[in-house]
């Protein structure tokens, strides 16, 4: 299939006028017809609202909590107001600048045998403007303007940031609230092992060993409990601080782990990328490097300058504003550098240096961008793959378990035998619970790779609710 150039890279392609900066076609990155791991299809439709195939209600407020009090998304509403100050500075530049003048001055006229001090008062407006021969002020006004829409992208990337972190650590939290069940319930099957090993000892049917062996099972179990329970600490207050607030207050019980896993189109194309807002926030700065490229090469044209002024003069302040106090002034004032030691040379080098270092920027964040599609891809196929062998794996193991169970409660196997069991169906148990997060966590990654969710026929929640 022929490859066109999309708009996100078409607009870096033009060149523009003379005055401005290019870019070598050939160091921008193309986008892929579609991804390795899937085939090329129709774009779904979009959704900022990602989260909410999920269908989980709890995700749903912490995601809105984010949103109002993260502090890394109000700094990155900080730097774009800054960004917009300075796009009202470069754009008052370009218009007339008129101001008023007031003053009073006391002083004696000089040749007098005897100086009579006098008072005189001044009143006027003053006007300038500037002539954009060159169209530096245009430039920089363009650059201006790029930079606070980068700047409104990046506000973008960090909502979409934060959303994709709080679901993360949301969703592992729930994962880890499961494997603590499943590790306390191993805990309360070796301590009804022990209490029938304790029992059979009393009998003199088991040896010490036997008894020591239990309990050393349980003990490690126990700790393995705690371990998960000083993990979901460390989890609950990563949540906390995303969700900007104190750590000390923040608590979110344990529940039963409800939450849909959205699946994923067969096809997606490489198109979806282009939302991905760090990508266009490049793109941005990239444009804006172009323009301070052609600001810098204006500087080799002449300044030429109006200015007018007009006002009143007198001894007295109440003849201040007559006409016979009047004055005014028009004139027109042009400068043209003839020897700057290099600077401007010096000022357009630095400029294309910064485009040069903005192109490469752009090509490292659409690879970077390209390969994490293409991870969460390439993980959620074989996650699924993986999934399925656990579960034969988690149920060959439990039935093992209890048939060994039963066996030693008769007498029949060892001890030895029956803790094996249990200990390979624990291990069994735990790592297909792990393949499961890590589809959940891997479906996110995905979705904040492309830029956001889709929304198509195409895509159902997951049958049931795991």
């Amino acid at each position: 299939m022929k490859l066109n150039l999309t708009p996100l890279f078409a607009a870096l392609l033009l060149a523009g006028c003379a005055s401005v900066g290019s870019v070598d076609p050939a160091r921008l990155p193309q986008p892929p017809a579609a991804y390795k791991t899937t085939g090329a299809s129709d774009a779904p439709a979009l959704t900022e609202t990602w989260w909410q195939p999920f269908a989980d209600p709890v995700l749903d407020d912490l995601v809105a909590r984010a949103l109002s009090a993260n502090t890394s998304v109000q700094a990155a509403a900080s730097r774009l107001a800054q960004a917009r100050a300075a796009l009202g500075s470069a754009q008052a530049d370009r218009l007339p600048q008129v101001g008023a003048t007031a003053g009073a001055g006391r002083s004696s006229t000089p040749g007098q045998l005897v100086p009579q001090p006098a008072t005189q008062y001044s009143a006027g407006l003053n006007l300038a403007y500037e002539l954009d021969l060159g169209g530096r002020l245009l430039q920089a006004r363009n650059a201006a303007a790029l930079d606070v829409q980068a700047r409104e992208q990046l506000l973008a990337d960090a909502r979409l940031l934060v959303q994709a972190n709080v679901a993360r650590g949301y969703l592992a939290l729930r994962a880890l609230d499961a494997e603590r069940d499943i590790v306390r319930s191993t805990v309360a099957a070796y301590a009804d092992t022990l209490a029938l090993t304790e029992k059979r000892a009393r009998a003199g049917d088991v040896a010490d060993l036997d008894l020591a062996r239990v309990r050393a099972e349980l003990a490690a179990n126990e700790a393995e409990a705690l371990a998960l329970d000083r993990r979901r600490v460390e989890l609950e207050t990563a949540l906390a601080v995303l969700l900007g607030e104190p750590a000390s207050g923040f608590q979110l019980a344990p529940t039963a782990w409800t939450t849909a896993l959205p699946t994923v189109p067969a096809g997606l194309p490489s198109e979806l990328l282009q939302r991905r807002p760090d990508l266009a926030a490049a793109r941005s700065q990239l444009e804006a490097a172009r323009a301070r490229v052609g600001e810098a090469r204006a500087a080799w044209w002449p300044s030429l300058s109006l200015t007018a002024q007009g006002g009143g003069v007198s001894n007295e302040l109440s003849n201040l504003l007559k006409s016979g106090a009047s004055t005014w002034g028009v004139g027109l004032l042009g400068a043209l550098p003839l020897f700057d030691g290099g600077r401007r040379e010096a000022g357009v080098n630095a400029a294309q240096a910064q485009l040069d270092g903005s192109v490469i920027a752009f090509r490292e964040q659409f690879l970077l961008a390209l390969k994490d599609v293409e991870d969460q891809l390439g993980a959620l196929a074989l996650l699924q793959a993986q999934g399925e062998a656990n579960a034969r794996a988690v149920a060959a193991a439990g039935q093992a378990l209890k048939l060994s169970d039963t066996r030693y409660r008769n007498g029949l196997v060892s001890q030895l035998e029956l803790l094996d069991a249990r200990r390979s169906e624990l291990a069994n148990r735990r790592a297909a619970l792990q393949v499961r997060s890590a589809q959940y966590q891997a479906t996110v990654g995905l979705i904040r790779a492309l830029g956001g969710g889709w929304r198509d026929e195409s895509v159902r929640l997951a049958a049931g609710r795991r």
